[in-house]
């Protein structure tokens, strides 16, 4: 093992002094190749915070990630389509065609990292005692991924409510994105999903949640039609409507037991003539985070991220930069379904730890960073599962994105442009 960012070589069994020599590990000495010195608790404990941060970020492995070793953006390409001449004739000249350009789109990164920090007055526990530094490192990674996840999930979101660029800029042909969206009176039950808007019976989150199903089924055959590889497909989710999902056809009232009771939908079971095959047993929790359920290929997640509220006013939008800031609370996004070419997730080298000895105030002061960068890349290749609307018999993305019924992408600045 080499240490990071050090010239003094490599570090052997034997410079470790944690294992036999408690003050010399933590003494502040630099590692010096062949003494038994030198202070190894920051690379023990950063190499736990990216281990949480891994174990807690639920969107980031869901979209297109991409790490970069230096630089600020990474471009990726959008190709026009190869023209078909069904018959050419003898003599016939094959010119250009109608889709014959090209252009990229540019995924840049944020102006400045999120950060985790702690200070300690006691920095022997953080090698000597793992529960003290297993909890700090669980903290720190959970910090980090928290609010990447929320970020991903505004862009989720911002990719969802976003149409194609116009004709003469999108060398693709036109897919009518607009009226890919799934809400309004079709859908009427999308503010109920998982009770996140408020109080809502039994039956308004049965009702939500198998119209979820349902618009799960119409985002499929979106793909198909528009020759979308549809090989891996997300839809994410809050806990309560993730059980609400699971539980389908649970009896609830005395009533729903006769006859037998319900045939359940998640129950495990592909035995019998409404055997499913879908979920578990009910004798399985499925309480962790990380637990998912598959619809007709699709995997569900549950995420504590599904935002809610307005964090429009750049004063209250904690998560990073403006872009990121929408107004959760008008758009009503309860659920987003999309594969993993909807947005670009960008970072650049990494998770970064670093540790500083304040003198000042006689203590240690330590910081994970990461820095970041997201852009929409496929709009077609996503979709949002909204309640803006209720009573719209015909819901937009417009709608949705506009300033006062939705999102307000426009207030958050452009970000859907080619170059």
């Amino acid at each position: 093992m080499t240490s990071s960012g050090s010239p003094q070589g490599d570090l052997l069994n034997t410079h470790l002094p944690y294992r036999g020599d408690v003050a010399a590990a933590t003494s502040g000495t630099s590692q010096i190749a062949g003494s038994g010195d030198g202070k190894l608790w920051l690379p023990i404990w950063s190499g736990e915070v990216i281990h949480a941060y891994d174990e807690y970020n639920t969107f980031e492995s869901l979209v297109t990630s991409k790490t970069i070793a230096s630089g600020r953006s990474m471009q990726f390409p959008i190709t026009g389509t190869v023209d078909i001449q069904a018959a050419w004739n003898a003599g016939e000249e094959l010119v250009g065609g109608t889709d014959a350009k090209s252009t990229t789109f540019n995924v840049s990164l944020d102006a400045r990292p999120i950060a985790a920090f702690f200070e300690t007055d006691n920095i022997d526990l953080m090698i000597t005692q793992w529960e003290y530094r297993a909890e700090l490192a669980r903290q720190a990674g959970l910090a980090l991924a928290n609010a990447r996840d929320k970020q991903i999930w505004s862009f989720l979101c911002r990719a969802g409510a976003t149409n194609q660029l116009g004709a003469t800029t999108d060398p693709r042909p036109q897919m009518g994105l607009d009226t890919v969206i799934y809400g309004g009176t079709v859908e009427a039950n999308a503010d109920h999903l998982g009770a996140m808007w408020g109080t809502a019976t039994v039956k308004e989150r049965t009702d939500a949640a198998l119209e979820l199903l349902a618009s799960l089924e119409k985002f499929l055959v979106h793909l198909q039609e528009n020759n979308i590889d549809a090989g891996q497909v997300y839809c994410a989710v809050s806990p309560q409507a993730f059980m609400d999902i699971r539980a389908l056809g649970v009896a609830r009232v005395d009533t729903d037991l006769n006859d037998g009771g319900n045939q359940l939908m998640f129950n495990g079971s592909a035995v019998g003539g409404f055997g499913t095959g879908l979920g578990g047993p009910l004798t399985q929790g499925m309480a962790k985070i990380r637990d998912t359920l598959t619809y007709m290929g699709v995997t569900i997640v549950k995420s504590n991220h599904i935002m809610t509220t307005d964090i429009s006013d750049s004063s209250s939008a904690d998560i990073g930069e403006a872009r990121y800031g929408l107004n959760f609370a008008l758009a009503k996004v309860g659920a987003a379904m999309w594969t993993p070419e909807c947005i670009a997730s960008l970072k650049l080298q990494g998770v970064k730890v670093d540790t500083v000895d304040d003198i000042r105030r006689n203590t240690q002061f330590t910081v994970a960073s990461t820095m970041n960068g997201t852009g929409v890349l496929r709009p077609e290749c996503c979709a949002l599962f909204s309640g803006y609307e209720p009573t719209d018999a015909t819901p937009t993305r417009t709608d949705v994105a506009a300033a006062g019924t939705g999102l307000d992408l426009a207030g958050a600045g452009a970000e859907y442009t080619a170059v």
